[in-house]
């Protein structure tokens, strides 16, 4: 083999190497930001369901108040260390009305859902 074919090769080995090598940092780079993003929409997302409820004129303290009396009667003893509102099922009319929160504690989540009734007022639909 000629001096100009082996300095060919090596020069097309190394690029190759970079080659690949750009494309896998490129990769460990788009899947660190996607953990990242997710974060960012679910914020985004609780963000807009809180905003949504106080906006429509739901009484946030006493729907909270609610799921914290329905946690304490499901699961008496559980420690509630967080209470976050994760959707808001605002219908056309009062009836349809639901509110989702999942309270955070005693190593495990519970996702409580509220109704409003014909005359407005919240209740318990479920603890799960």
């Amino acid at each position: 083999m000629s001096t100009a074919a082996i300095v060919l090769l090596v020069l097309g080995a190394i690029l190759l190497l970079l080659f690949i090598g750009g494309l896998a940092a490129a990769r460990r780079r788009t899947v660190a930001g996607a953990g990242e993003y997710a974060e960012h929409v679910a914020a985004a997302d609780q963000a807009l369901e809180e905003a949504r409820a106080t906006d429509r004129g739901w009484d946030r303290e006493r729907m909270e108040a609610l799921a914290r009396g329905a946690l304490a009667e499901h699961r008496p003893g559980w420690r509630t260390e967080a209470l976050h509102l994760i959707l808001v099922e605002d219908l056309p009319g009062v009836r349809e009305d639901r509110a989702h929160f999942m309270a955070e504690g005693s190593g495990t989540d519970t996702r409580i859902v509220l109704e409003r009734g014909e005359s407005g007022d919240w209740s318990v639909a479920k603890v799960e």
